[in-house]
């Protein structure tokens, strides 16, 4: 599930390989590559343009793919795109650039460099910079809760299900070089901590006056949500960057406590948040080696998952629990005899559940991106939360072995990618955290959502034995259940389903929507679909808005309704009993900020949208996968608020 930027003209050589390329990654769509051109280059005679044609524009011009378009990639900074290339999920790809090129290619991409002070414009008045800790808070985790049940009460919202229809935005801030957010904050009384992502920035907002109390510098981009917690005398707020680093701040003062490494090896990532619990911090790290393995000169491949304990008073590693052992040499490729490593993969891309009555952490894996195939890939995990040790694992689907070579037609996969005797090449990984959930009569169960479309329900108390599995859809490697699930009081479970829309292929048909099911049977209570919207100049705005529509990002339960936000912008308020949508919103526009950066709204996706001080918050913009960028951060209060 990571966001790529470059792929390499040696992956992408020719149309055909290209339009190939595109189905394996799970966006079939514009095979004819007619109907999506790119956009103008307003930089077309800068010296950097021949180094992105060459080493770049092989991907990044072709419709259809998971990297960004040009013009996303010109809204970046510069060091969000040198560290992508140099030490991040492209650096097999940055590689392949010439070090005495790669300024140039860094100058052409990178947006210009105005508002480097933006926070300066954002800061609250000297005398409004004080952040109570003593109020209500209402959001300390990305999932709510250790269960992920990602449930707000109205209490701890501020906000009821009779006051969400009559929502109205309140306010906007925009960030700078921002083309993707993807995180959750912090919300405590009137102050959310919030981590826009490309930013490097942890900010202390107010949310009534939308001004800044402090910002945290992080150094680089942020990639995690943000969790809250007590670590000694302290309370702390703790975020992972994109160098896998987890910074532990004062909530308070916005200063440092520690930063220590959150990863078992060199090339992991921190995408899920990590947790506080007790006296650790539990730390997800999405280490796999998917992107690096479309170079065919790369010993593929290396990286694993893991889930990391570190000390929360030093940040001191205190156990690691590895997805699978070191990878091996296992052979050559048979076309140009490139030695092979394996076994790799099983990354962790969601945030950890704990479950402290039986002494367990729950993480959920994606595939396998070399061989053997292990049988910790596509599974849910559960590890002992003292110690570390691997209890028992629930694997939904075997012999995933995937990585960005592959292709539908093995004759155009690349010499990293397995063949199909030895995989089902489906890249059906967990990115949705599991859920701890409670049924009617008392009995926990463990609740996992997977992107083949499955919501699967586990018995903790029989080592994760099938309870039930429920269907939405065929699946695609970037359709069914995404970021998230989430639960409600009257024992429903609300599983959103991302499917994109393929028009070349006739036998698929995607299921795009949000879906109620029973938590205990596992029937399906009610379906509502979400359908294409191009009209009042969303096309031009988006010009896949036929096709990406779907929900992605973790949806959230406030009072008695579900609130999802989708692909092409818009968010939709279900009523979680019969699933009629009570309001709708569309962010696919631009928007007057209060700190005055311009203000674009666009996909919304992974962990965007959350509640609390009496207020709706959403960020909008996702520029991964072809989805619309954006770099708004909206707050929706109640008409009645206002007046």
């Amino acid at each position: 599930m990571p966001t790529l930027f470059m792929t390499g003209h040696s992956f992408c050589r020719n149309a055909f390989a290209r339009a190939a390329m595109a189905l394996a990654l799970g966006f079939f769509n514009h095979l004819a590559v007619a109907a999506e051109g790119p956009a103008p280059d307003p930089r077309a005679n800068h010296p950097g343009r021949a180094v992105y044609e060459t080493y770049c524009a092989a991907c990044h011009n072709i419709p259809g793919t998971r990297a960004p378009a040009l013009s996303s990639l010109q809204l970046m900074s510069e060091q969000s795109l040198r560290l992508a290339l140099t030490q991040g999920v492209m650096q097999q790809q940055g590689s392949l650039v010439p070090k005495d090129k790669m300024p140039l290619l860094l100058e052409y991409l990178a947006a210009d460099d105005a508002d480097t002070d933006w926070t300066a414009e954002i800061m609250c008045a000297a005398g409004d910079r004080n952040v109570n800790l003593n109020e209500p808070v209402s959001l300390s985790m990305f999932g709510v809760d250790h269960n992920n049940s990602r449930r707000m009460s109205a209490k701890q919202a501020g906000l009821s299900s009779k006051q969400l229809p009559e929502l109205e935005l309140a306010w906007a801030i925009g960030f700078p070089k921002t083309t993707s957010l993807r995180s959750s904050p912090v919300i405590i009384g009137s102050t959310m901590f919030y981590a826009p992502a490309q930013s490097g920035k942890l900010l202390a907002l107010d949310i009534e006056k939308a001004c800044a109390k402090w910002v945290y510098d992080v150094g680089m981009p942020v990639r995690s949500s943000v969790s809250y917690g007590d670590i000694g005398s302290r309370k702390a707020l703790i975020l992972a960057d994109t160098q896998a680093q987890v910074h532990v701040v004062d909530a308070k003062t916005g200063e440092r406590i520690w930063k220590a490494n959150g990863r078992h090896d060199a090339t992991g990532n921190i995408t899920g948040a990590p947790v506080l619990y007790k006296d650790r911090i539990i730390v997800p790290v999405s280490s796999s080696g998917v992107g690096a393995g479309a170079n065919p000169k790369h010993e593929c491949c290396v990286g694993h998952g893991a889930v990391v304990a570190l000390d929360a008073a030093t940040g001191k590693q205190l156990w690691t629990a590895h997805t699978m052992e070191d990878a091996q040499y296992t052979g050559k490729t048979s076309s140009i005899g490139v030695k092979l490593r394996g076994p790799s993969g099983a990354p962790i891309w969601s945030t950890p559940s704990v479950d402290p009555k039986r002494g367990l952490i729950y993480a959920t894996t994606g595939q396998n991106t070399s061989l053997p195939a292990t049988a910790t890939s596509d599974a849910v995990l559960a590890i002992d939360l003292d110690k570390g040790d691997l209890k028992w694992t629930f694997q939904a689907l075997a012999n995933d072995v995937w990585n960005l070579a592959c292709r539908p037609d093995p004759a155009q996969s690349g010499p990293n990618c397995p063949s199909p005797k030895d995989s089902v090449l489906k890249d059906y990984d967990f990115g949705a955290a599991a859920v701890l959930a409670q049924t009617r009569d008392g009995k926990e169960i463990v609740l996992a959502g997977q992107k083949s479309g499955d919501l699967w329900a586990l018995d903790p108390q029989q080592n994760g034995k099938l309870l039930w599995r429920r269907s939405f859809g065929m699946g695609t490697a970037l359709g069914g259940i995404h970021w998230g699930l989430a639960i409600d009081s009257e024992y429903r479970v609300f599983a959103p389903i991302n499917d994109p829309h393929f028009p070349e292929l006739k036998e698929y048909v995607p299921e795009p929507g949000m879906n109620a099911v029973d938590l205990n049977t596992g029937a399906v209570l009610w379906r509502k679909s979400v359908t294409a919207d191009c009209s009042n100049g969303r096309k031009e705005r988006f010009n896949l808005c036929g096709e990406k529509y779907g929900l992605s990002a973790a949806p959230l339960v406030v009072d008695e309704s579900v609130i999802a936000g989708a692909l092409d912008g818009r968010i939709y308020i279900f009523d979680a009993a019969s699933g009629d949508v009570v309001w709708q919103y569309d962010t696919l526009r631009d928007f007057s900020t209060v700190n005055g950066v311009k203000g674009q709204g666009g996909g919304i996706d992974s962990h965007s949208v959350f509640a609390g001080s009496g207020m709706l918050f959403v960020a909008s913009g996702y520029g991964g996968f072809r989805q619309p960028p954006g770099n708004v951060l909206l707050a929706f209060r109640p008409k009645s608020k206002t007046r």
